[in-house]
């Protein structure tokens, strides 16, 4: 089992989205967050409004999956996300030791989906 964690555009979350259901991929968590990479100092427009300084909006993804998901979420993330510009944001992969369903009690994979 991996944890996925990508940090994309706020603009690139409706085709990410659309590409995750592509790759039936269905069970997701979306959070807005602020942060900053390689692109700090320079100016992004988002909705019409310019953002300036270290910290930009930006949409974070979880998404847990089982091992023979995990190349089609990485295909679908950078797939919906890629512009091929700084700032287009990271993937992170994790290795998820355990994965309970509160209504069920069900484990590991099963847990997932």
């Amino acid at each position: 089992m991996k944890y996925v964690i990508a940090i994309i555009k706020p603009h690139r979350l409706e085709e990410v989205m659309q590409e995750l259901d592509n790759a039936e991929i269905y069970l997701r968590t979306v959070t807005e967050v602020l942060g900053c990479g390689r692109q700090k100092g320079v100016t992004e427009v988002y909705r019409g409004v310019k953002e300036v300084g270290n910290l930009l909006r930006k949409v974070k993804l979880e998404i847990a999956v089982n091992d023979n998901f995990l190349e089609p979420t990485i295909n679908a993330i950078i797939k919906g996300a890629g512009e091929g510009e700084i700032g287009d944001g990271k993937i992170f992969v994790l290795d998820l030791k355990e994965c309970i369903r509160i209504r069920t009690g069900e484990r590991g994979g099963e847990a997932i989906g």
